[in-house]
């Protein structure tokens, strides 16, 4: 075994899909499919029936050799978890155990399914340990070894129930453990890798023989593998490149064949039918040998980065690699090409929403850390099937999206903003800086005294403290190109604003050119949203309202009670909605007051979205929440339903909605119908 780190338009809709979706709890995922995928875990007692980890702390599995897969359950209700380690009970199919860890921290665990892996349970033995790599003897199915970050290897005599370590304790050499190994024959002989070189012990685990004759110092053991039929012969990949061993993995020599630039070899696969042939996924795209590692040839392209790879063992030619960002690929030809097998599993982190405003099942998303494999995607039937639409965005993060007066889309990047001619993604214009113009009299008010003895400066300190203080003026200054991040837009009758890095943007021309509405001194806005006449801005600390739909700015106060801000809505009423960590907010006197509203107990709000065709608020929260709440504008009626993912935001896609996960791509609920209203108590429970 491996490890390593590193909407629905209503006639779209058939019959059976709203059977299933009825059915079910949960709103179902719609994608877009792809992006990571972390590691197979075939089914020894059916070879059609796989099961893949993310890096979200999901699991979805396949029945059809990985044509189609099935989301199957949030593991640990977390989503930091990174399964990298994946195990099939070889004596009963419905126990699954699944590995994870932390990338932020030393945290982690392992989670046992007996029901194929619909449900978990944490195990008490391993829980809060950095696991990151995890296998199970070939010649007996109740041992198997787990390697830690923290301590080092574990082992189980009774299939994973129980846990105990076998490395030297406090071991300053054996800890870090990124790769575990049985002899094929002898499972007292077991092999570990580190984060430093790798280790052998022939008994048991009382004793550990460090190996490193023939391997650079010091590099990073990713994947150990020992030929089945012959167990003298050991594969081990590292950071320094690829080594093989003829004696139980005493002396290693490098092998040829693979560039140095792709040191990065994250995984080592034998085919089970051809020993001598090997498969390497690395940072640099997939290598094979066929020779016992004598030489190596790469297949397929370059960009891949490629944590697992999955031989069919009924059926060599049939390849599965999970990799980062284009998900699964699948080769029916022993690994000579490779094709996209992807439907149903989706691990895209989206940012941004956007519809067409005269088809609302018309609809497009951005994504971020998806590089050439994200960016937009377009849906035109309710978020059922989408298409990449990401020519000219080279690979650049999308951290908003909108439609122009004109129907021209608008994607907000971290280097601009770009527009979409229909073909390919274009440079947004050229933004026109406006600076604040300076005051001529500032120097002599400064120095007037007011008839209490006080300067003017301070009394224009005394009224700023009673009066909002408005936006400076502007003047044109020389035109530049925009080149900071833009976070959000919002469109107001024929003109779009844009908050940005550098301040608040507005184009009258569809987005062609921009100007700065905001002094030019590069205060950042990361909201924007706009509804009758009024335009708020905000960012995490700050917040700013126009009545007149925009020609004229000045600050509010928050809510006292929120730390700081994460969500902002503007309602057909002129109410506006302020959500953070302590809960929603909302004033009818555009600032002058805040007060919460009766039945809306949502800490952690994640987003707020006024509805406008359904004339509601939405507001979603972070994990734990999976509640999508719902307020009716016309008598601020509060009802609620259970979408059963945490969601970023939500929208209205005809007589539907859609959900915004934080890593699992578009869910799709199964009618736009809220849940009727229950008790205050209920919800607080």
């Amino acid at each position: 075994m491996k490890s390593f780190f590193r909407l629905c338009a209503p006639l779209a809709l058939s019959a059976s899909f709203l059977s299933l979706a009825t059915a079910q709890s949960k709103w179902l995922p719609y994608g877009p499919y792809g992006g990571d995928a972390r590691a197979f875990a075939q089914d020894p007692h059916d070879h059609s029936h796989i099961y893949l980890g993310t890096v979200s702390g999901t699991v979805y599995d396949t029945h059809d050799g990985g044509n189609t897969w099935k989301f199957l359950a949030d593991v640990g209700k977390r989503d930091d978890l990174v399964f990298d380690n994946l195990i099939v009970d070889p004596t009963n199919a419905n126990r699954v155990l699944a590995a994870g860890w932390v990338l932020s921290s030393a945290d982690g665990g392992l989670y046992i399914s007996n029901d194929a892996g619909k449900t978990w349970t944490e195990n008490a033995d391993m829980k809060g340990k950095s696991i990151r790599s995890m296998t199970v003897a070939p010649s007996n199915p109740k041992l198997m070894l787990i390697g830690t970050v923290q301590e080092g290897v574990y082992r189980s005599e009774d299939g994973g129930d129980h846990w105990k370590l076998i490395s030297p304790p406090g071991s300053r050499e054996l800890h870090e453990v990124e790769s575990v190994a049985f002899d094929p024959k002898d499972p007292n002989r077991m092999y570990a890798g580190t984060w430093h070189l790798p280790w052998r012990t022939s008994d048991g685990g009382a004793t550990w023989q460090n190996m490193k004759e023939g391997i650079i110092d010091d590099s990073d053991v990713f994947s150990i593998i020992v030929d089945p039929t012959n167990p003298s012969n050991v594969y081990l990949s590292a950071c320094s490149g690829i080594y093989r061993s003829n004696d139980q993995g005493m002396k290693y020599a490098k092998v040829q064949g693979i560039p140095s630039t792709a040191r990065r070899t994250r995984v080592l696969m034998e085919d089970p039918k051809t020993p001598n042939t090997v498969f390497a996924g690395t940072t640099e795209g997939l290598w094979r040998t066929t020779d016992a590692g004598h030489t190596f040839a790469r297949y397929g392209d370059p960009s891949w980065i490629i944590n697992d790879v999955n031989i069919d063992p009924q059926n060599s030619n049939r390849v599965l690699l999970a990799t980062d960002r284009t998900g699964v690929l699948i080769s029916n030809d022993g690994g000579q090409t490779f094709a996209p097998a992807n439907t149903g599993f989706t691990q895209r982190q989206i940012t941004a929403v956007a519809q067409d405003r005269k088809d609302p099942a018309h609809v497009y998303v951005g994504v971020i850390n998806d590089k050439m494999a994200g960016g937009v995607f377009e849906s035109q039937d309710g978020g059922l099937s989408w298409v990449q639409k990401s020519a000219g965005l080279n690979g650049s993060d999308v951290f908003s999206l909108t439609q122009a007066p004109d129907g021209t889309m608008l994607a907000g990047t971290r280097h601009g903003i770009m527009r979409w001619d229909g073909n390919a993604w274009k440079t947004s214009g050229l933004t026109l800086a406006l600076a604040p113009l300076p005051d001529p009299d500032a120097a002599k008010k400064a120095a007037v005294t007011t008839s209490k003895g006080r300067t003017g400066k301070t009394a224009a300190a005394a009224r700023a403290r009673s009066t909002p203080p408005k936006i400076a003026p502007t003047r044109n200054t020389p035109p530049r190109e925009a080149d900071s991040g833009v976070f959000a837009f919002a469109a107001n009758g024929n003109t779009v604003f844009a908050a940005t890095e550098e301040g608040l943007l507005n184009s009258t021309d569809n987005g062609l050119t921009w100007n700065h509405i905001r002094s030019a001194t590069g205060e950042p806005w990361r909201i924007v949203k706009s509804e009758g006449t009024r335009v708020v801005v905000a960012d995490l600390h700050k917040i700013a309202i126009s009545t007149d739909s925009g020609a004229n700015f000045h600050v509010i106060q928050a809510p006292t009670e929120l730390t700081y801000l994460t969500s902002v809505a503007v309602d057909d009423g002129g109410r506006v909605w302020v959500g953070g960590r302590e809960g929603v907010w909302l004033s009818e006197n555009d600032g002058s007051s805040w007060h919460t509203q009766q039945g809306l107990y949502v800490p952690n709000v994640s987003g707020i979205h006024y509805d406008s065709e359904g004339k509601r608020v939405l507001v979603t929260a972070n994990r734990p929440s999976t509640l999508v709440f719902s307020v009716n504008t016309k008598n601020m009626k509060v009802t609620f339903q259970d979408a059963g993912w945490p969601l970023r935001t939500t929208r209205a896609v005809g007589d539907h909605l859609i959900g915004i996960t934080p890593f699992d791509g578009i869910v799709l609920a199964p009618r736009m119908v809220d849940s009727p209203e229950k008790p205050l108590e209920a919800q607080r429970r």
